[in-house]
């Protein structure tokens, strides 16, 4: 049957309907603190906790590099997130990108940035024997160890941390992975990473099986989230590749989750960071879009996921530079 022009143009919306990802409403999410304890807040981190428990970490302060900036945490427990806390202050110096993960001995660790700049900074980290009720005194690493970046690093069923970092000189970026064999006590350093153009910074690892690792990374140059694989187990790298997802030098974050599936949370767009999105892959390679978590102006960025005992993904993210949202998605 041939279609009139104006049943071909609703047949061809339909379609485009179909295909599209899903757009999450503005009422999905909440914010994990409202209002929250500070005037800018960024780059968040979370983590599962026991009893279907969150927490989660980000740094605040007047404004990203102030030297009031500190770590900041909240917990949800039971459905409702409780009111944030500072977790650590470096002083008359800001601190930077939280990570939040449990090491293979049962710890949770909390790993942070502190300096006037990325390319001044010190690595510093605390850890908690209590699902972070309470915490250690901070611990400031030697200096050239940098632990994770930014994205969670990867725990492997034999305890192994495998942990994309990376170094932003003034003149070059680069990746690196840091990997410790117990528990975090030592560390040893692979890379720098060969990028396809410019540099690659906050790589982001999942396990493909096995030995086989990979991680996935945000590019200075190439607009394109690049890749590299590990047969080894991290020890060695292959030269990053770029995939077909755009990237507008934005912070990402992937998994490989339960049923097999791969997703990553980035900004689909060569510049600027919106919108916000979702995509899902069969091997790790071809992507499709999967969900929108934002499209109005404005800044969504530096995302970070987990995927939840009962299989639910868990992604917070800057809303803005004024809140940290939290996305739940089953």
């Amino acid at each position: 049957m041939k279609l009139t022009p104006i049943l071909a143009l609703a047949a061809f919306a339909i379609l485009a309907h179909a295909l599209s990802p899903q757009t999450l409403s503005a009422q999905t999410g909440e914010f994990v603190a409202d209002p929250m304890p500070t005037r800018s807040a960024h780059a968040s981190t979370i983590v599962a906790l026991p009893a279907g428990d969150l927490m989660a970490a980000w740094f605040g302060g007047t404004d990203e590099g102030n030297p009031d900036v500190a770590i900041w945490a909240a917990r949800r427990q039971a459905g409702k997130w409780l009111p944030p806390v500072e977790l650590v202050r470096e002083p008359r110096t800001p601190t930077w990108n939280p990570v939040l993960f449990h090491s293979g001995d049962g710890l949770l660790w909390m790993y942070y940035k502190f300096g006037p700049s990325p390319q001044q900074w010190t690595a510093g980290r605390m850890f908690s024997r209590d699902e972070g009720r309470t915490w250690s005194k901070p611990e400031h690493l030697p200096a050239g160890l940098s632990g994770p970046i930014r994205a969670k690093p990867l725990v492997l069923p034999n305890g192994v941390i495998v942990s994309g970092t990376s170094v932003e000189s003034y003149h070059s970026w680069a990746a690196w992975v840091e990997r410790s064999l117990d528990f975090g006590k030592t560390w040893s350093r692979s890379g720098p990473i060969v990028p396809p153009a410019g540099g690659i910074i906050q790589p982001s690892v999942v396990q493909v099986t096995g030995k086989h690792l990979r991680f996935y990374a945000r590019s200075d140059e190439a607009a394109r989230i690049c890749v590299s694989d590990s047969l080894d187990e991290g020890v060695t790298w292959s030269p990053a590749r770029l995939t077909d997802l755009p990237n507008p030098n934005s912070g990402i974050d992937t998994l490989h989750m339960k049923d097999g599936r791969y997703a990553m949370v980035y900004n689909h767009t060569p510049r600027g960071r919106t919108p916000l999105n979702l995509a899902v892959s069969d091997d790790g390679d071809r992507w499709t879009p999967w969900k929108t978590l934002e499209t109005d102006p404005g800044e969504y960025s530096y995302p970070a996921m987990i995927q939840a005992e009962d299989g639910a993904l868990h992604i917070t993210y800057t809303w803005r530079r004024l809140k940290i949202k939290h996305v739940e998605i089953k």
